[in-house]
């Protein structure tokens, strides 16, 4: 189906007031960028007759563009042929939970859950015939967009806070990005990307501006559901920065129910760093907003966001699944890698870790019954910051000489 047949209208996610497709590109003009976050809705009897679960298992699409009839675009461009989505659901009750299961974001093409707005964002693009594409980021989403432009052959503009993993700024100079490395914050590079795109009218992919993103980052839910049998689990742990993640989930789920692929949701987890968790909070108080940090410090890059950009949908999940939000120390993230990568040989970088190790805190209080149904998701793979992997382990090289005696030496 063609864009126009299958988007009804844009909602905002404060008002409530709707909009055509087409009518704004980013968010309500009422409610403006910090509660004015829009929501995709689709013509939902119209897809329900063609996205079955017999379709599906007919399906030989092994990427997230088997759900085409569920995203925001006309049709997959043929220039954006990596590989995001379809990514592995691993059963691993060696890790404590007798039905748990961790899904692995990190082999996506850039290594990262991002590729999956991304792709979604560019081909967005590429649909409305833009030129230039721009994003913020402390480095994911930066070299995901970055790859799926290249591949476009667009131009790419991206805003990094200069303290950014340089294995992440590598990606987005070898993918060809103009970077612009800003002295401040990531809250700020936002700022700075948003003004930008607007002067300029480049495409936008921060998707807590942009409603079609999220549509790509609610296809891990479908997954989730199809690799389950379409019997969805108890609960969903997830890392949260901006809180675009945990609202695209909780989207995924919902969008599956209406279409009747579904019959419940689950309960989703936002697990956000403690040195840097204003939705937790939020969620604390009972409130639907998040009020900005002064400053925001963790190892986790990735999440290390002061001001969440998509705070109405990060704690509505939470509230209307029936979840919550948790924070965990740099320590237990560290933990939660060791224990990811020797336990289930996944090796996660620190932001990827954090839904794991907020899994950990809640089995440690008695906060999960043992028969569960558990999914947590990792979101990223810990080569995105080398320097955190290293201080997370207790082990280092042994120095050796060239010959077998001292080997046999340092052995004993």
């Amino acid at each position: 189906m063609k864009f126009k047949e299958k988007v009804s209208h844009l909602e905002c996610d404060t008002c409530a007031r709707r909009f055509a497709p087409q009518e704004v590109e980013l968010t309500c003009p009422d409610c403006g960028p910090d509660l004015g976050t829009l929501t995709v809705r689709y013509h939902y009897d119209k897809i329900k007759a063609v996205l079955t679960p017999e379709a599906l298992a007919g399906n030989r699409e092994p990427s997230h563009w088997r759900y085409l009839d569920i995203l925001p675009v006309s049709g997959r461009p043929e220039s954006l042929h990596p590989r995001v989505g379809w990514t592995p659901l691993y059963h691993l009750p060696k890790l404590g939970l007798g039905n748990l299961w961790i899904k692995d974001d990190g082999v996506n093409p850039s290594a990262s859950f991002k590729d999956r707005a991304s792709s979604v964002g560019v081909a967005r693009a590429v649909e409305e015939k833009r030129a230039v594409i721009t994003a913020a980021s402390t480095g994911n989403a930066a070299s995901s967009v970055s790859l799926f432009a290249a591949c476009a052959k667009m131009r790419a503009v991206i805003f990094v806070p200069e303290t950014a993993p340089q294995a992440k700024v590598a990606q987005l100079l070898i993918f060809g990005a103009e970077v612009l490395a800003v002295r401040g914050t990531y809250d700020q590079a936002f700022d700075l990307c948003l003004q930008t795109a607007l002067e300029r009218g480049w495409y936008c992919r921060n998707t807590a501006v942009n409603p079609y993103l999220g549509e790509g980052k609610k296809t891990a839910a479908l997954e989730i559901c199809e690799q389950l049998g379409f019997d969805p689990p108890d609960r969903v742990f997830v890392s949260v920065g901006d809180g675009c993640i945990i609202g695209g989930l909780w989207k995924g789920f919902c969008d599956f129910k209406k279409l009747g692929l579904i019959d419940r949701l689950p309960r989703l987890y936002g697990v956000q760093a403690a040195g840097s968790a204003p939705l937790v909070k939020a969620f604390e108080k009972g409130e639907k907003v998040a009020a900005p940090l002064r400053q925001a410090s963790t190892c986790a890059d990735s999440i290390c966001v002061g001001q969440p950009r998509d705070h109405i949908k990060a704690l509505r999940a939470v509230y209307e699944s029936g979840g919550g939000m948790l924070a965990v120390e740099d320590d237990e993230i560290l933990a939660a890698m060791r224990d990811l990568a020797r336990r289930a040989g996944i090796f996660a970088e620190p932001a990827g870790a954090a839904g794991f190790a907020g899994l950990c805190r809640l089995v440690s209080e008695g906060g999960i019954d043992p028969q569960e149904r558990v999914v947590v998701l990792v979101t990223g793979n810990g080569l995105k910051d080398v320097q955190t992997a290293i201080s997370a382990v207790d082990r280092k090289p042994v120095p050796v000489d060239a010959n077998v005696e001292a080997v046999r030496s340092v052995l004993k």
